[in-house]
């Protein structure tokens, strides 16, 4: 089945982390074993197309909360600038070698998704060859708005293929509060949401403060989603979303993809000290059933990984290895009674049609 995956970091990984994503993941965690929390990694490109992954929202990711730390967060705004345009450039040269198309408009994703349909309808899994399918499609997002240096410069990063944005991730972002905080919007974050809805940039309400998801939802009329979110009855965090905010989604049509970072899946996990058989990809459908149990379908379920955002296998659900292991989560949606409908729009259907509702 193909299946479209809401959020991977994918150039953060390759730049930053310096891993050649065209590679295996077995290659990549060779090259990694003598490296110190490295050699776990999940995610590259043959797996990808192993796991029919045929679209997946792609990050620019550089923050500068005030807070440097190597690698991920700037001192200035000017160097998260600096970084956040290197990633788009990758993406860019990728689509340039052939390897990747960036999706930016209803035509192009209808001419990629029949693309993938037409290999996926003419493959078994005994003739399935990864080497032989289609790119791989990316829509480029920007997981904190920290590298988007003012509001009205936004303009420029559209026209570079930029199609979604959270505004913040964790700490005290330059245009919201996020994780960890009790921070709204700052000055700056009402503007840069007047300019998103009237280029049509999507809004990810992933990492929001409580305060700020609330005030963006009043700023901000266009579509919303969550890429990478759980359920906070069943996790209780300020990172997962209440049950106020999961419905205030549903009620603009978002879709939540359910995360499979085990310790938004597992309350209380610690790495290395939490048995690792605790967290499956069962969890995951926990989360992804809860969505739909509290909308009463399965119109707003999806998948958002965040597979090897800042952690690896010993991080993951213990029966996942590689993101190609997204293809074992129909059969257990089907052991939970959902029909062969809900399935696809869980695994693919809710985030196309969500994305033919933001740019038809």
């Amino acid at each position: 089945m193909l299946i479209i995956d809401a959020h991977l970091d994918l150039s953060m990984n390759a730049l930053q982390g310096n891993r050649d994503l065209l590679s295996s993941a077995y290659t990549i965690r060779t090259q990694e074993v003598r490296l110190p929390g490295k050699g776990q990694g999940t995610v590259a490109f043959p797996e990808m197309r192993q796991g029919r992954i045929a679209l997946s929202f792609v990050t620019l990711f550089a923050r500068s909360t005030g807070r440097p730390a190597p690698h991920f967060d700037f001192a200035a705004p000017v160097q998260a600038y600096g970084i956040a345009q290197g990633q788009l450039a990758y993406y860019h040269a990728l689509e340039e070698t052939g390897q990747v198309r960036i999706i930016t408009d209803q035509e192009n994703l209808d001419d990629h998704i029949n693309d993938w349909q037409n290999w996926e309808s003419t493959t078994t899994d005994d003739t399935a060859d990864p080497d032989n399918t289609p790119p791989l499609g990316f829509v480029i997002s920007m997981e904190g708005a920290d590298p988007i240096l003012q509001p009205d410069q936004l303009e420029v990063w559209v026209k570079g293929g930029l199609r979604l944005i959270g505004l913040t991730h964790y700490g005290p972002g330059r245009y919201a509060g996020g994780t960890g905080t009790e921070i709204g919007l700052t000055e700056l974050g009402p503007p840069l949401l007047a300019e998103m809805e009237r280029l049509g940039v999507i809004l990810d309400l992933t990492h929001c403060s409580d305060q700020a998801f609330w005030q963006s939802l009043d700023h901000y009329n266009g579509l919303v989603l969550a890429s990478h979110n759980n359920c906070r009855a069943l996790v209780p965090h300020q990172r997962q979303f209440s049950d106020a905010q999961l419905r205030a989604i549903f009620e603009r049509d978002g879709v939540i993809g359910a995360a499979f970072d085990a310790w938004m899946l597992e309350p209380g996990w610690i790495t290395g000290e939490t048995p690792h058989h605790k967290v499956t990809l069962n969890s995951v459908v926990d989360h992804i059933d809860y969505v739909c149990q509290l909308a009463g379908n399965s119109r707003h379920a999806a998948i958002g990984t965040d597979l090897d955002g800042g952690y690896g296998r010993e991080q993951s659900p213990s029966d996942l290895d590689t993101i190609a292991d997204l293809q074992k989560i129909p059969g257990l949606l089907s052991t939970r009674g959902y029909k062969d409908d809900d399935i696809t729009a869980i695994m693919h259907g809710n985030w196309l049609r969500f994305l033919h509702n933001a740019w038809g």
